[in-house]
């Protein structure tokens, strides 16, 4: 039985879990005047944010939206895409959460691997989905976010209409991209993301004076979805910044205005965050907790962020999607004596180091973390071979390889697979490998992580020329990637060599042009 069979199937049961949309509804008649949403624009209390995801879904059901289909959210950070989301989550559909960096091309791979039936997208974002929707016929419906989004919730009714769902239910696909190069669906269950939030309370607790939340993860990504979870089952205030180029001085502005409590920001944003010139001069006294994650951090930077907030608990969060998705952290308490470390596992996550065996490896050694639990994935969307293989012995495997010291704190010491983050950003090389390898001047292809002040890691590919004579230019792999692939997965710079070592069976040495990139013998052009 398929995932969507058995929502379906599901809506017979009269017996019922407790969803985020419940969450939801719940504030609004508890706290109904209380601010849930504040973005750049407006602002929405409890009661007003439950009727609109109300009307929301009823609109939605009259286009069509079932028990269990799938309903792709294409746009930047706003009020109205967290509608979208809980009004998904209120018909017991599913909801698919896209990057709005995302090229034509790019959406209808999701749209299709998805099989999405309906789309709300921002109307700066429609003209991509349309053309996508020319590879991804499962789409019927269209609802456009500054376009016909505000005339389709006043004419669709404000009763709700009660769906059984159930917390076992699919509540989101995340789309995540592996080895092979395409995008994988990571299912969520409402389970699994609300017993996280839960977890997350528990695991650091929850002052009540923290009752304001600020992330600068946008809302496609599962930092961003998962982190304000905890803020609204708990009917604090959500505030929501812009998408699009971060402003560090307009984050201080918010910051102070909303008086913040807690905040997630990947270290690239912190960096900028604490050389805003008058930062120690702003009123930032009703921070809390300051949390970071999604890419590494210099142990500089952090050292500078426990100085610049002193009042405030420094978090490290460690995770990834696949287990909704934090799996480590760090306390405030332990931020300097274990300062470089992702810290001790949450509630309701049990953690082993193994080997490529999956025999426990001796505390101190260096083993690949795995974990189980309830707030790890069902599996991926319709890739029942891939889940096996990342479930391999009964434990999700993270592709993480990491050591744990004498005290029981565990440190990351590298990624088994290729992956590069970029400015908290995964982008995976196969991915890019297998865009660049289309190109008609590129005979073979890799890509590596290098080192950049600003962003951790930047993509560097190395090019071997289809004709030694006439090898790619940045300039054209920049606009060949511009057609092909989101802005923040396009090479940085390029280096052409005659050919990419590799070993007795094929596989591209890539430690060895990691170190011929560091001993400055791999020439790169870099991106203007």
């Amino acid at each position: 039985m398929t995932a969507t069979e058995s929502a379906r199937a599901g809506s017979t049961i009269t017996g019922r879990g407790m969803t985020m949309s419940d969450m939801l509804a719940r504030h609004a008649r508890v706290t109904p005047d209380a601010v849930a949403l504040r973005d750049a624009r407006a602002g929405r209390s409890y009661r007003e944010l439950d009727e609109r995801v109300t009307r929301l879904a009823n609109a939605l059901a009259a286009r069509g939206v079932e028990v269990g289909d799938r309903v792709a959210v294409l746009g930047r950070n706003s009020i109205e895409v967290l509608e979208a989301y809980f009004a998904t989550l209120r018909l017991g559909a599913i909801c698919v959460p896209v990057n709005f960096r995302l090229v034509a091309d790019e959406i209808a791979y999701v749209l299709a691997d998805s099989g999405a039936t309906a789309v709300v997208v921002d109307a700066a974002l429609a003209g991509h989905v349309e053309q996508a929707r020319e590879q991804a016929p499962s789409v019927t419906a269209v609802i456009t976010i500054a376009g016909d989004y505000e005339q389709i919730l006043a004419e669709a009714p404000d009763a709700c209409t009660e769906v059984p769902v159930i917390d076992d239910f699919p509540a989101y696909i995340m789309y995540t991209s592996g080895t092979t190069g395409r995008p994988k669906g990571a299912v969520l269950t409402h389970r699994n993301l609300l017993l996280h939030a839960f977890s997350s309370i528990a695991h650091l607790g929850s002052p009540s004076d923290d009752r304001v939340w600020l992330s600068g993860a946008p809302l496609f990504h599962i930092a961003g979805l998962a982190g304000m979870l905890p803020t609204l089952i708990t009917g604090g205030k959500i505030v929501i910044p812009p998408s699009g180029g971060f402003d560090p001085a307009e984050t201080v502005r918010m910051l102070e205005a909303e008086r913040v409590s807690s905040c997630f920001f990947v270290p690239a944003q912190w960096a900028a965050i604490c050389a805003v010139p008058d930062i120690g001069e702003r009123d930032l006294s009703a921070l809390r907790r300051i949390s970071w994650g999604a890419a590494p951090a210099s142990t500089a930077l952090l050292h500078t962020m426990i100085d610049t907030f002193p009042q405030a608990d420094v978090v490290t969060s460690f995770g990834q999607t696949e287990c909704s998705p934090v799996t480590c952290t760090l306390r405030g308490e332990d931020a300097i004596r274990k300062i470089g470390s992702i810290g001790t596992p949450m509630v309701n996550v049990e953690v082993r180091v193994v080997d490529d065996e999956m025999n426990d490896v001796p505390r101190g050694e260096v083993g690949e973390i795995v974990y189980r639990g309830p707030l790890v994935m069902t599996g991926y969307w319709n890739r029942p071979a891939e889940t096996a293989e990342a479930f391999t012995g009964g434990w999700f495997h993270s592709g993480d390889l990491v050591r744990q010291d004498s005290d029981g704190y565990y440190y990351v010491v590298d990624r088994k697979k290729d992956m590069i983050i970029s400015g908290g950003e995964n982008i995976y090389c196969a991915e890019v490998e297998n865009v660049l390898a289309g190109h008609p001047q590129v005979a073979d292809v890799a890509l590596i992580g290098v080192p950049d002040p600003k962003w951790g890691e930047t993509p560097l590919a190395i090019i071997v020329a289809a004709d030694p004579a006439d090898p790619p230019t940045m300039a054209v792999i920049e606009a060949y990637c511009r057609e092909h692939l989101a802005s923040y997965k396009r090479p940085r710079e390029i280096a052409i060599v005659e050919a990419l070592p590799r070993n007795a069976s094929g596989k591209v040495l890539k430690t060895q042009l990691r170190a011929e990139r560091a001993a400055g013998s791999l020439v790169a052009e870099s991106a203007v």
